[in-house]
């Protein structure tokens, strides 16, 4: 393999150890940084989420609290837990674990979040922020994979980036994340006419559109530092693999993730470091 392998585990684990110094800090001034997790029915993916989450919050020291609701919840009930949490002094950040039962307004309880306290990136007043450049939450993949490029040393500003996928949790944010930076950003997606031909121009790739193994080494040029968010099944295996087919690209680009321990150990990392500065803001 002639690429650099940036490790996401490695670099997770870094800001980790960061951000667990913040929080030890603001302990020592009084203050505990405390998220509230909200998981409403038994999905067991989501279990498996949330599980991680608190488990990352305990090895940063930061104090979770959780609330795991039947699936047959009602809507306003949820809006009432979210509403009470958006008003104690003690709690920094809110999280509810996506998706929600069917009969559940998504949208509804993600915007009723009070903004100074959506870990997630996800209010539209932090999505507004991020379009204009002003400081705001950003969520944590897109965060996550500006983190892995520049701790990578990989030189964003005046470069061609190419982000394909252009989903609000990751395309739209990592483009703004990107243009911020200083790139010339390309948006691609399913409707992309000749996207090989789009991605051939790019110094950097970030492959967010949830298809297995699509971005093949013909679609990247030599040198490109390749980012890939996908996580999915292979049909065939049964093993875990990303957007990007691998073993062809690493050939030939300049950097790339592996998936798994590529870009889903920061998304953690990044929601733990968005917590934090949370409760350095509200301090």
């Amino acid at each position: 393999m002639s690429a650099k392998l940036i490790d996401g585990k490695a670099m997770a684990a870094e800001i980790r150890s960061e951000v667990r110094r913040d929080v030890e800090r603001l302990k020592a001034e009084g203050r505990e940084v405390t998220l509230a997790v909200i998981l409403v029915g038994d999905d067991p993916a989501s279990a498996v989420y949330v599980r991680n989450k608190k488990k990352a919050c305990e090895d940063a020291g930061i104090r979770s609290l959780s609330y795991e609701l039947p699936a047959a919840t009602e809507e306003v009930k949820l809006l009432e837990l979210v509403e009470e949490l958006n008003g104690r002094a003690d709690v920094d950040g809110i999280l509810v674990q996506l998706p929600l039962p069917a009969h559940i307004d998504e949208k509804k309880i993600l915007w009723a979040i009070a903004p100074e306290k959506d870990v997630d990136g996800f209010h539209p007043v932090n999505v507004g922020l991020l379009s204009i450049g002003e400081p705001g939450v950003v969520s944590c993949t897109p965060a996550g994979v500006m983190e892995l490029l520049k701790r990578s040393g990989v030189e964003i500003a005046g470069k061609e980036a190419v982000v394909v996928g252009r989903s609000n949790i990751v395309g739209k944010p990592m483009a703004n994340l990107l243009l911020a930076a200083n790139a010339t950003v390309t948006v691609a997606h399913s409707k992309t006419a000749d996207l090989g031909e789009v991605c051939r121009r790019a110094d950097i790739i970030v492959a967010a559109v949830g298809r297995p193994r699509m971005i093949t080494a013909d679609f990247v040029k030599e040198g490109a530092a390749v980012i890939d968010v996908g996580i999915n099944r292979d049909a065939d295996t049964g093993k875990l693999c990303g957007d990007v087919d691998f073993e062809s690209v690493s050939e030939k680009c300049g950097y790339i993730t592996p998936v798994p321990g590529g870009v889903g150990p920061m998304t953690i990392a990044m929601l733990m470091r968005n917590c934090c500065d949370l409760a350095i803001k509200r301090k």
